[in-house]
């Protein structure tokens, strides 16, 4: 009781505990209420559909009309996102009634890095099915029989980590990761009565709303905060700390005024560019040293002193990847990101790069601070400047990137500048970490709550809504 006391109080206080409970027969699970029947099997309450239909699915076969073709792609909270899914004609769609869905579909992707990614069907916007990496969830039921499942009982039960770790720990697979239906089909789990799983399930459509609900505010609050850090840096950069400073026309129609003592520069009065490679994967000799090798990836923040990967000098001296020194700011040119984002970062020591980034190494007139903070202020300009290549990739366009009109007060400004927007930023990013904290436990209560739900920890069976 011990457990169930603790999963509770993690969950929420205010509920109870069942009763009686007796020892569970499913690994992982120590005890189940004691009127819930014995274990039963995923195969034998539900009929699984996967790898049917859309292999060798052509881009030429897509319509701007016609059924939704969903994939795990889709999904956004374990919702499908219709407006985005391709279409095809209905000649396809009716050529396998298999994985044509109906509403109460639970999806689940069974393979690739989003395996256990999952979706419910709550409503259709028409004729839709889905592609051959997921697996389609549907209840059996015989003949005038009722099923033995609510649909989103079980949704539920395979959100758990009980039932997401049986996925990562039965992977298999060397290079692509994935499980088989039929060791999905042999998972065993505990039924409530049918009536106390259509309580439960309603029980978490209405909690797991209101915490989304709170997740929401949370998220758009870090966009209006984001929104406004971003206008104050692109303030600052291009108009200066002194709103009475003389101003002057810079030449340039989306830069305006600045101040009159500034100069307009480009980056390649102001720096030295070096591009970046990959040593030979086939060479253990260059991988795995202590000189830091960035890739887009590892450009989630704004001072870089460490990467996923590292090589060693021996790679340096022998690969097309170079030695970038402190001080200098790197920039991604190439990669989906340059969508919306501009990822740029500041060196804190020596790394190096690779094909798809850019470093900038400072030359006297430019603070390596100030060179990135201008970068992140003049993101539009710079995004302006992205092009898709042959392959549909974001590309920077560099040789323009290399001549953009770059606002540059005098080194001894340039200082001022950063430290007075260091510190007008700093409250802000305390104010979005404290709201990345909030939605990483209201996460954490949505889980431990959804747990202790379908595996009998409270007592739900007179729960009503609100």
């Amino acid at each position: 009781m011990t457990e169930v006391k603790e999963q509770v109080q993690a969950s929420q206080g205010r509920y109870q505990p069942y009763p009686r409970y007796k020892a569970s027969k499913v690994e992982g699970l120590s005890e189940v209420p004691e009127h819930w029947q014995e274990p039963t099997r995923i195969k034998f309450e539900s009929s699984l559909k996967g790898r049917l239909g859309w292999q060798g699915l052509k881009a030429s076969e897509y319509r701007d009309e016609g059924p939704h073709v969903v994939s795990s792609a889709h999904f956004r909270n374990c919702v499908i996102e219709w407006e985005r899914c391709p279409r095809v004609s209905m000649e396809r769609y009716n050529l396998d009634s298999n994985i044509q869905l109906q509403e109460g579909d639970i999806l689940l992707m069974k393979d690739g890095a989003a395996m256990g990614k999952m979706a419910f069907v709550d409503s259709l916007p028409g004729p839709s099915c889905l592609n051959s990496h997921l697996l389609l969830f549907r209840p059996l039921v015989a003949d005038g029989a009722e099923p033995t499942y609510a649909p989103k009982f079980l949704f539920y039960f395979l959100l758990t980590e009980l039932f997401q770790g049986f996925i990562k720990v039965n992977g298999t697979g060397a290079t692509f990761l994935g499980i088989s239906q039929q060791a999905i089909g042999n998972y065993s789990f505990y039924l409530p009565p049918y009536d106390e799983q259509r309580t439960i399930a309603a029980f978490l459509d209405y909690e797991t709303a209101r915490i989304d609900d709170l997740i929401a505010k949370q998220q758009r609050l870090i966009e209006l905060l984001k929104e406004k850090r971003q206008a104050v840096i692109s303030h600052v950069v291009t108009k200066g700390l002194n709103p009475d400073a003389p101003m002057k026309d810079s030449g340039v129609e989306w830069l305006g005024q600045v101040p009159e003592h500034w100069q307009i520069s480009q980056p390649r009065y102001l720096c030295r560019f070096m591009g970046g490679g990959t040593p030979s994967k086939d060479k253990s000799s260059y991988w795995g040293g202590d000189i830091p090798w960035v890739s887009p990836k590892d450009m989630k923040r704004e001072v870089i002193a460490e990467s996923i990967d590292s090589i060693t000098m021996d790679a340096v001296r022998e690969s097309s990847t170079k030695l970038i020194p402190t001080g200098s700011v790197l920039i991604v040119v190439r990669g989906m990101i340059l969508a919306h984002s501009v990822p740029v970062a500041i060196t804190s020591k020596p790394v190096t790069i690779n094909q798809d980034m850019k470093a900038l190494v400072c030359g006297d007139n430019v603070d390596g601070e100030y060179l990135l903070m201008c970068l992140q202020g003049l993101k539009q300009p710079v995004l302006d400047l992205v092009d898709s290549s042959a392959h549909g990739t974001k590309c920077l366009r560099t040789d323009q990137f290399e001549t953009l009109p770059t606002p540059l007060p005098p080194r001894a400004e340039q200082k001022e500048i950063v430290a007075k927007v260091k510190g007008i930023t700093l409250s802000i990013d305390q104010t979005i970490a404290a709201a990345n904290h909030s939605i990483s436990l209201s996460n954490e209560r949505r889980t431990a709550l959804i747990s202790a739900a379908v595996t009998g920890k409270i007592d739900l069976r007179e729960w009503k809504r609100p």
